[in-house]
């Protein structure tokens, strides 16, 4: 039986393979060096943008950290069974958003879209993060509702609504209304 390696680990794994230094990585990548380090120490990944930075920089595709598998055939995943993913902070302070990432295709490789059911904790603060990196995202709110700070707008969106959107532009999803929510989320970024 085989353990699970966490998105840091796989990182640092193919990191090494690729004889790249955390120092090149980072400078790959345009990130800091104590950040990639956070990173691969699970200590801190705040948003999908510095991971897609990070597999451009070392030449895999962001599916790469996210599963374990090499199947090639469509991928079922029934409801309840999400496979846990990763888990994002969107704030600055120690008073954080998280978002709790399920993946809906963690077993099908060579995948060129990232479908998720994320679960956002609402925060107390209001010291978003915004993030940005090439590809598209759509959002789908399934339960509750959520503010998506996109360029200079504020989008409110409730159950039922959607947004397509340009993800270069500086973006960031949070809970709305101090509460719970949950969205599929589709996340496109060219390899």
């Amino acid at each position: 039986m085989t353990t699970q390696k966490t998105v840091g680990e796989k990182i640092k794994q193919i990191r090494e393979i690729k004889k790249v230094s955390l120092e090149e990585l980072a400078e790959r990548s345009g990130m800091e060096i104590a950040m990639v380090q956070m990173i691969e120490q699970e200590r801190n990944i705040p948003s999908l943008a510095p991971l897609i930075k990070i597999a451009r920089a070392l030449g895999v595709r962001l599916g790469t950290f996210l599963d374990d598998s090499n199947s090639y055939g469509p991928v079922v995943v029934r409801s309840g069974e999400y496979h846990k993913g990763v888990r994002f902070t969107s704030q600055a302070s120690e008073s954080r958003d998280h978002l709790n990432f399920f993946s809906l295709a963690f077993d099908k490789a060579g995948r060129n879209m990232e479908p998720f059911i994320i679960d956002i904790e609402p925060g107390q603060q209001s010291d978003y993060m915004l993030s940005s990196h090439e590809g598209e995202e759509f959002i789908y709110v399934l339960d509750g509702s959520v503010e998506i700070n996109y360029g200079k707008e504020i989008y409110k969106l409730d159950k039922g609504d959607s947004i397509y959107l340009d993800s270069i532009v500086l973006h960031n999803v949070h809970a709305g209304n101090n509460q719970s929510a949950r969205i599929l989320a589709v996340v496109y970024a060219p390899f």
